[in-house]
């Protein structure tokens, strides 16, 4: 088991529920999209393909409230590290 020691020093990656259905619709959106292309009826490749575009919808609107919660926490952490440096009175 490694330690803590042996990795890089990069800060942990904060797993959202928004990050992980941001992974799941893409992952599904490819395997509708595969599934479209194998199908042997229009109809069928066609309802794959809409519903391979609704899982594309879905992950645009993960990644934008994952884009819009990394936005806030940056612009959280400056001002906290400026209140410790602060001259006191």
């Amino acid at each position: 088991m490694p330690t803590s020691s042996s990795k890089p020093n990069v800060p942990p990656r904060r797993t959202t529920l928004d990050a992980q259905l941001l992974t799941y619709w893409e992952r599904e959106a490819r395997r509708l999209e595969a599934l479209a292309a194998g199908a042997s009826w229009g109809w069928v490749a066609r309802r794959y393909a809409r519903k391979a575009e609704r899982a594309r919808a879905q992950a645009a609107r993960s990644a934008a409230r994952e884009a819009a919660r990394d936005r806030s926490h940056e612009t959280v952490l400056p001002e906290a590290a400026n209140e410790d440096t602060a001259p006191t009175a």
